[in-house]
């Protein structure tokens, strides 16, 4: 090797060492559930303690953020609530399909302001007399598809419709509760952990509805490897302690 080349080698292998987090650092997108926001957010902090990257995290209805990526909104991972709008964002052709796998589980359960008392869930119509219920909009929205499907397998839907105050997306109906606005909802369990102002008054019988499944994919959109990497770490500690402590199951 030339001498002048061994003199410029410290300088070039120091050069390429500060050159290294800038090229490894990445802007990840996650469209996420609203369920997931306490959990995610959390989770999303520890990651940026140990990685370069800035994850940033859009929550809504889980139908809302799919039909957001179907038209093209920039998301590199799309974590839902159900089953079905994965199934449309990947018929769609707008997930890496190789990438898909089932992350979480939760529960379903009945709210009331403050610290209610626990009541069967047959006794809904007498606890609501006519005051209303807040729910996730029932035609679109995962926990609000899962509450009515739970509803009508009970024979309470019909008796208790008319009384729905349905909210965008699952965390706007846990508010409406929270605050006051109404005395009772249909939220996950996890929603009911991260809420301090509301108290569990029933939890749904499991196959009173289908089960609740958080799918997560990369899109195929996603302009970062990243992204995949993420996904990765939410499978593992220290993402599924918190999702449990969030009061998730978290998938094998």
């Amino acid at each position: 090797m030339e001498p002048t080349m061994r003199l410029f080698q410290p300088l070039i292998a120091a050069a390429l060492v500060a050159l290294a987090p800038a090229a490894q650092a990445d802007e990840i997108t996650v469209f996420a559930a609203a369920s997931l926001k306490d959990a995610l957010d959390q989770i999303a902090a520890d990651w940026q303690k140990s990685h370069a990257d800035t994850v940033v995290i859009s929550y809504a209805g889980s139908s809302k953020l799919a039909k957001q990526i179907q038209e093209g909104a920039p998301a590199d991972l799309f974590i839902s609530a159900s089953s079905q709008w994965m199934d449309a964002v990947e018929t769609s052709g707008d997930i890496d399909a190789a990438t898909r796998l089932d992350l979480l589980g939760n529960t379903l359960v009945l709210v009331g302001t403050g610290q209610p008392a626990a009541a069967p869930v047959e006794d809904l119509p007498t606890l609501l007399g006519k005051r209303k219920l807040a729910m996730a909009m029932v035609d679109s929205v995962p926990a609000g598809q899962y509450g009515k499907q739970a509803l009508t397998t009970l024979g309470l839907w019909d008796k208790v419709q008319g009384q729905v105050a349905q909210a965008d997306d699952v965390r706007a109906a846990l508010k409406l509760v929270a605050t006051g606005e109404v005395p009772l909802g249909i939220v996950y369990g996890s929603d009911a952990v991260a809420e301090k102002g509301v108290g569990v008054v029933a939890t749904f019988p499991a196959d009173s509805h289908a089960p609740i499944t958080y799918p997560a994919a990369v899109t195929k959109a996603a302009d970062t490897p990243q992204a995949k990497l993420f996904l990765d770490s939410l499978k593992q500690d220290p993402a599924r302690s918190i999702f449990q402590a969030q009061g998730f199951t978290v998938a094998e």
